[in-house]
């Protein structure tokens, strides 16, 4: 787990000493950068590196093999170990036991396939001399960030935003960017905040021919979303192969030559993957986040699964106080807006565990795959008021409008007036027609629609596989990748391997989702190691009260932040119902904190990174 950079522009080597030292967090244990000069071109590639495996300097990048291979990687490669046997077996040789020269060699047998070979989580460049290109690709669901930007004849690229920006004078923010942030509550790939940036998607790979200039991307692998592959065994069947794949990715994931934990909430995913660990590891440390607040306090929970896993537990508080500190530091390491406010509470986690393990495993990518979140219980309770012609819905929304000081009435008002139940899911996940925004964004340009509106799934596997390729890799990966590595900790999700998402995705939705049962398959799986009434309670997320804070310790902080005149300084916002909105807020009459914490975070970024900087 690593930074990346590189590019064929003309920077001083103070200049690309600061590039990196701008993400140094990501990788402290050691930092270089190699100039590269042939034909012509002039390459610079530089890495920092956070240790993980073979920890000795010649495991170091940017990295070579056989003098004209030259890579940079960001991530793990799982299953190097066995790929490392096979190519051995072809002839190659080995000098260090990292994953880093097991890439090098994988190419040079498989050429631009190699990236199929791969099971982890990565984002690489590599330099090929002979034939002057890089050739590049990102993990198959985007745990790992890539951005680049080509200007004619020149390419940078980089792990995070802010590397690219630095002595960067060719960038303009995106005015396109702060709405689609505005509507998604992420930048949505390939667009980046600035209209010059962007990002690899993930499950692609690319070309660029350094003689040419021109660059090429190709996606390598996808989800099975038109439902080609599906699952013909019983849910027996299905429970033993769950179980195998899943053992698998948490005992590849358990390898390092560092310390190991768990992220441990005391939910479903998370303590399936401490319990499986735990088999592997006799009291493996395990960490969790605890609220004064009892509503959003899980942590009793996560102490009942990690005393029967019998793990070393450790319980990290979160209060306000340490609250705004992240958030006053949010953007430094976020480097564009990013509105999931769980990502304070993650950022929280991180810095503490960081002191006693430098990998921690998750349980991030169940809501997913198995049907988790309380937005797919709200399919099944609506789908019939969807069947009603639309008139009649219109007539009963504008009579739930009427309702004064009814939360309820007005969300479920706005869903039921859509044409379809895919429209009505769509608006669950974006904002893309707020009242607050001054121009409503258009959604139907959006190219990842294609795994929600289409007829050849029922709507619960569509919406799932929209979320796998917007909300999973935009949101979530983004999250978890920026607050961990800001701290220097590497997080693993074996619920994210390709083989447990391939057969979820395969498996039929009844296994996955009853009435009243959601994630059925890994709850069974689950119950085989922990006790059943450790879980007889509803769904929690990971949140945090900042619905409270806002109202009560952080009121004065949003004021002020969030004041008229600040609120004049963000583009694409109607001032006016915004003020309307926070006011209400604070009289308890509605809860805005969404809002307000996505307004924030983009107050934060423009007064921040984006100052001096054009809107176009």
């Amino acid at each position: 787990m690593c930074g990346i950079y590189g590019t064929t522009k003309t920077y001083t080597e103070e200049q690309v000493k600061k590039k990196l030292e701008r993400t140094s967090f990501r990788g402290p244990d050691r930092m270089g950068w190699k100039k590269y000069s042939s034909d012509k071109t002039t390459v610079i590639f530089g890495h920092n590196r956070l240790s993980i495996l073979d920890l000795d300097s010649r495991s170091d990048q940017p990295f070579t093999y056989q003098e004209k291979i030259h890579l940079v990687f960001n991530g793990e490669i799982y299953n190097y170990r066995s790929l490392r046997k096979i190519l051995k077996q072809k002839g190659y040789s080995f000098r260090t036991t990292s994953d880093t020269e097991v890439i090098c060699a994988a190419y040079l047998e498989y050429g631009e396939n190699c990236v199929n070979q791969f099971n982890g989580m990565f984002a690489f460049v590599i330099y090929d001399e002979e034939k002057q290109i890089f050739y590049g690709a990102r993990d198959r669901l985007g745990q790992k960030p890539f951005y680049y930007q080509l200007n004619g004849d020149k390419f940078e690229f980089a792990s995070q935003l802010s590397s690219i920006q630095l002595f960067n004078k060719d960038l303009t923010i995106s005015s396109r960017g702060i709405q689609e942030y505005l509507s998604w509550n992420y930048l949505p790939s390939p667009n980046s905040i600035f209209n010059e940036v962007k990002t690899l998607k993930e499950g692609y790979c690319f070309v660029y021919n350094l003689r040419t200039h021109s660059f090429k991307t190709r996606q390598y692998w996808d989800i099975d979303y038109q439902g080609q592959q599906p699952f013909n065994g019983s849910i027996a069947d299905a429970q033993i192969e769950l179980e195998q794949v899943l053992g698998d990715a948490v005992k590849m994931r358990l390898h390092a030559d560092v310390p190991v934990g768990v992220f441990l909430s005391g939910g479903i995913d998370s303590s399936l993957i401490a319990a499986l660990a735990a088999e592997h590891k006799n009291n493996i440390a395990t960490f969790s986040v605890k609220f004064h607040e009892k509503a959003y306090d899980e942590s009793k929970y996560a102490n009942m699964v990690a005393k029967h896993l019998n793990t070393n537990h450790h319980e990290i508080l979160c209060d306000y106080r340490e609250g705004i500190d992240l958030v006053e530091n949010f953007s430094y390491y976020y480097d564009e807006p990013f509105a999931d406010p769980s990502a304070i509470p993650t950022m929280l986690l991180a810095k503490y565990t960081k002191n006693h393990v430098t990998v921690a495993l998750s349980g991030d990518g169940g809501d997913e795959n198995f049907l988790g979140y309380h937005r797919y219980e709200w399919i099944a309770r609506n789908r019939k008021y969807m069947a009603i012609p639309k008139s009649i819905r219109v007539l009963v929304s504008n009579l739930l409008k009427k309702i004064p000081n009814n939360n309820r009435a007005r969300v479920l008002a706005n869903l039921i007036e859509k044409n379809d139940i895919d429209e009505a899911y769509l608006r669950t996940v974006a904002n893309w027609d707020a009242p607050w925004l001054i121009e409503p964004m258009k959604p139907d340009n959006f190219e990842d629609l294609k795994y929600l509106m289409h007829s050849k799934k029922n709507i619960y596997e569509r919406a799932t596989d929209f979320d796998i390729k917007t909300y999973l890799s935009g949101v979530i990966n983004t999250k978890v990748d920026r607050a961990t590595m800001a701290y220097s900790l590497e997080a693993r999700a074996p619920l994210l391997d390709y083989r447990v998402v391939e057969l979820a995705r395969a498996l039929p939705t009844e296994y996955k989702y009853t009435k009243n049962n959601q994630k059925r398959i890994l709850k069974e799986v689950l119950y085989k190691h922990v006790p059943k009434q450790i879980f007889d309670r509803p769904k929690s997320g990971f949140g945090i009260p900042f619905r409270i804070w806002f109202r009560e310790e952080l009121k004065e902080y949003v004021l002020d932040q969030l004041s008229e005149e600040k609120l004049n300084n963000i583009p694409g916002i109607q001032p006016n119902i915004i003020s309307k909105c926070i006011q209400e807020h604070m009289d308890g009459k509605w809860d805005h904190y969404m809002l307000i914490w996505r307004l924030l975070v983009l107050s934060q970024w423009l007064s921040t990174n984006g100052r001096g900087i054009a809107i176009k």
